[in-house]
């Protein structure tokens, strides 16, 4: 087929027609296919059934009964089972619940009731007029910008670029607003771009000067060993502000949820030594501690990083397939037609980042959901769930069977084109 954007009037309204013709005959299908969210599929989590076996025993190495009440910063086995995987010193490691955007809620609302390192509460400086705000890379993760309305956080979209965040604007925005306290990053095999952030946006984020003497980074590490193309590196966030000095600038968030059971994993949040004492002591007043048992199960099902590692490789090969199709599936059918769509090449992760044509997101994403498809929402991946373009949409390859992805992106696909050709006609939906 010619590209789309090379057709005149007459024939994008014929090809309007016959497009038209098989996108009434998908809705009789009554299909039922969601790609709406990166859910691990049964095949997925059918590899770590084998935990519901463990722990096997409930004494830890210091004789402590993990059955029983304490150990609030998690046990020892666990914190040094992650720290290993991670490079991250075991005493700068809390072992939370089943969910990190837990951990992260928390986190955030400490600084809005308490502040840090004894500087003023950040509720108290919203109540007296100065706004709080949060850099929020784009596109991004729409739970981030959940939390941030939630607790009334002013969401600054910031481009995501190849390699990280455009760091030229961010670096400047951060010198020139003291209000500005704090910036979201997934730094490896980013939701939803597959963006991974190289060593020089590590640092620059580690050293960068901020007007806020409170600035926090808040370093989602959600895909840090969910590589399926190629492993990539990441610099050592933790590492890179301490040597920079600036040590307790960063919390680092870390869980099982889409490499065991989610709902039932294992989250961590690390920081400086610093930063681990202040939130212990919030979370004191909160809880005796997290579930130790479950901890312990994750240890030993894994009992060595380099197992987590092998664990990752067989969850890859599950997922390559999918991705496969995907990527597949749009190149031979929009490859031919840019602008009217592009779309990333992640390395790992959980998605693929679907940039429409300016305008045609929402009726995509609607066009879709009436043919049996649920997509995410147009707009998520933005704050407020404004996408000042309409063009991106989240492709979440995970869940589905094989079978289930190939329809669903051949609907998909046709919906791309049925949108464009509506945008360029002036055509109102029907």
């Amino acid at each position: 087929m010619a590209s789309l954007t090379t057709l005149s009037k007459e024939d994008l309204e014929d090809l309007h027609s016959s497009l038209w013709n098989i996108y009434k005959q998908e809705q009789t299908k009554d299909l039922h296919l969601n790609m709406s969210r990166g859910k691990p599929s049964a095949e997925q989590l059918d590899l770590s059934v084998e935990l519901l076996q463990f722990p096997k025993s409930y004494t830890l190495a210091d004789g402590t009964d993990a059955r029983n009440y304490g150990v609030l910063q998690g046990i020892g086995e666990c914190r040094r089972l992650f720290g290993d995987l991670l490079d991250i010193p075991a005493g700068q490691i809390i072992m939370g619940g089943n969910a990190s955007l837990n951990l992260m809620f928390d986190t955030l609302a400490f600084l809005f009731l308490f502040g840090t390192e004894r500087k003023k509460p950040w509720a108290d400086e919203r109540a007296q007029g100065r706004p709080v705000k949060f850099l929020c890379p784009v596109p991004g993760y729409d739970r981030h910008f959940t939390i941030c309305e939630e607790l009334g956080v002013e969401m600054i979209p910031v481009p995501l670029l190849s390699d990280g965040p455009d760091m030229d604007l961010v670096t400047r925005l951060v010198k020139e607003d003291e209000q500005i306290k704090g910036i979201w990053c997934v730094p490896l095999h980013s939701n939803p771009q597959g963006v991974c952030y190289s060593d020089k946006t590590v640092d620059t984020l580690a050293s960068m000067t901020t007007a806020a003497d409170d600035f926090r980074i808040f370093w989602d590490n959600a895909y840090g060993v969910h590589h399926i193309y190629e492993e990539v590196p990441l610099k050592n966030i933790l590492k890179a502000c301490e040597k920079a000095g600036y040590p307790n600038r960063c919390y680092y968030f870390f869980s099982t949820s889409k490499i065991t059971f989610p709902g039932a994993g294992v989250s961590l949040i690390a920081s400086s030594p610093d930063n681990v004492k202040e939130l212990l002591g919030h979370m004191s007043a909160q809880t005796i501690s997290h579930d130790k048992l479950n901890q312990l199960r994750h240890v030993q099902f894994f009992g060595t990083s380099e197992n987590i590692h092998n664990h990752m490789t067989k969850l890859a090969a599950l997922l390559k397939p999918k991705f496969d199709i995907v990527l597949q599936k749009l190149q031979d059918g929009l490859g031919a037609s840019p602008p009217v769509a592009s779309w990333s090449h992640p390395k790992g992760g959980y998605f693929v980042s679907l940039n429409v044509f300016p305008g045609c997101a929402k009726r995509t994403v609607a066009l879709a959901k009436e043919a049996g498809v649920t997509l995410t929402g147009a707009g998520a991946s933005y704050p407020y769930g404004k996408d000042p373009k309409d063009s991106n949409i989240r492709i979440a390859p995970s869940y589905p069977s094989v079978g289930e992805l190939s329809q669903a992106m051949d609907i998909l696909i046709l919906c791309v084109k049925l949108a464009y050709i509506e945008n360029k006609l002036g055509i109102q939906p029907k």
